[in-house]
């Protein structure tokens, strides 16, 4: 999968998310969970961008790790949300697949850059 459709999946996760956001019902939990989940979705794609733009495979490594890290935050809070808003779970559900199969390529992309990277090592020592 090539970078352009993964910045294209990143950014529409976000979107999705944000309209999921604003179809909420007002209360203090969704207020909170909201904030969190809108923050940490964004971020999977702006730091997904930033990672196309690294300086050196290890600075890709470091921010496909920050890409990890809000994915899986923005699966938590997913969960939460459907815990508390039980007749958005169909939408909530199709979200999480979404955000659990870019983890997934994210996962296996950081797997595939350590051990390029062992290997290197290894035929420099």
């Amino acid at each position: 999968m090539n970078s352009d459709i993964l910045k294209n999946r990143t950014k529409k996760f976000s979107v999705d998310i944000g309209k999921l956001v604003l179809e909420l019902p007002y209360n203090v939990l969704n207020r909170n969970y909201s904030n969190q989940i809108t923050r940490c979705s964004s971020s999977v794609g702006a730091n997904y961008r930033a990672a196309c733009r690294a300086k050196s495979n290890a600075d890709f490594l470091y921010k496909l790790k920050i890409v990890e890290e809000e994915l899986d935050e923005t699966l938590f809070f997913l969960e939460l949300l459907a815990e508390f808003n039980h007749e958005k779970r169909d939408t909530i559900q199709l979200l999480w697949k979404e955000g659990n199969e870019l983890l997934s390529i994210f996962v296996a992309s950081i797997n595939t850059l350590r051990i390029r990277q062992s290997a290197t090592s290894n035929r420099k020592s």
